[in-house]
């Protein structure tokens, strides 16, 4: 049972709480059909009845769980998942199928980002067109100075542009899964320590065929991105 320290507020340990409890959902620690109980939950966390049941809300906001009177909590199977949802995606990243969700997420990027950057070369704005390539310098800059967490910023802004310039809001949603995906190859370690010259030589030549109206080379390009993050991240130490 945790011990909660004086000035801990509700919604930090609601965040706390959820954390954990979704970790454990996602990792299989409550398998699926298993029923949960408040009073349960409320020992095990070592918090108010409140908290747990904002958590719990929240969870079956995402699928995860469900809850009926004079039942209890009840885990819902992945199909019941939101399985784009940010949190969701973090939380399969910190459990033991990080390779497998990789793979799957590695695909996903291909069959969307080189569309994305083809469209982007037919729609993309003067401003968005200037934003890539602002990233582009950010990315080599922080690269050639070690800074992983600058860069991972830089490249996020690279490919949120890239989809929002595609003009297709369904590409456009896809923006936070691919910015956990990215940051999950920072914090998981399966950056080297200092970006490879060619992987920021590829976003280069990707907003150069956007700013050109080049969509075939667009496409091109986004797709070798792509295939070469996910080739790094499915190494032999993930």
């Amino acid at each position: 049972m945790r011990r909660v320290s004086r000035g801990v507020t509700d919604e930090s340990l609601h965040r706390s709480v959820l954390g954990e409890l979704g970790a454990l959902v996602v990792a299989g620690d409550y398998a699926t059909g298993q029923v949960l109980r408040i009073e349960q939950l409320e020992a095990r966390f070592g918090v108010s009845r409140t908290v747990v049941r904002e958590a719990v809300r929240v969870l079956e906001s995402m699928g995860l769980v469900s809850s009926r009177r004079r039942v209890g909590i009840t885990v819902s199977p992945r199909t019941s998942w939101n399985l784009f949802d940010p949190r969701v995606i973090r939380w399969r990243l910190d459990s033991g199928e990080r390779a497998s969700l990789l793979r799957s997420l590695g695909e996903l990027r291909r069959g969307a980002e080189p569309v994305a950057a083809a469209l982007a070369a037919t729609h993309a704005t003067p401003e968005q067109c200037g934003r890539l390539t602002e990233a582009v310098m950010r990315m080599a800059v922080h690269g050639r100075s070690g800074d992983l967490e600058s860069y991972l910023a830089a490249d996020i802004l690279f490919h949120r542009t890239l989809l929002e310039a595609s003009g297709n809001d369904m590409l456009g949603a896809l923006t936070t899964v691919v910015t956990e995906v990215l940051a999950a190859r920072t914090h998981h370690h399966l950056m080297p320590a200092f970006p490879e010259p060619a992987a920021i030589r590829r976003h280069a030549e990707v907003a150069q065929a956007i700013q050109a109206g080049d969509p075939a080379e667009a496409q091109r390009a986004m797709g070798d991105i792509v295939d070469e993050a996910t080739s790094a991240m499915l190494g032999p130490d993930v």
